[in-house]
């Protein structure tokens, strides 16, 4: 049931990557040799999330953190369930 469960969440956080990478090289202009810049204004905010504990956060940003867990919640319920059961 772990290795199981182990897949399906690895299989999620691929995709959840995924997503993030394509919404990453979206905003950085690609160079001819194939290598991306991002925008300097993106590196600053992205680095002020880096540094910033959960707690500190906006409303707004703790809601992208908690959509993301929300993607992970019914496969972790699920498996509770099944736990719970056997």
């Amino acid at each position: 049931m772990l290795s199981k469960l182990t897949e399906e969440l690895a299989a999620l956080e691929h995709e959840r990557w995924a997503h993030w990478q394509q919404f990453l090289h979206s905003k950085c202009r690609r160079e001819p040799d194939g290598s991306l810049i991002i925008p300097p204004h993106l590196v600053a905010h992205w680095d002020r999330l880096i540094a910033t504990p959960y707690d500190s956060l906006s409303d707004v940003e703790k809601e992208s953190d908690r959509e993301q867990v929300r993607k992970y919640l019914p496969l972790i319920l699920a498996s509770l369930r099944l736990s719970t059961d056997s």
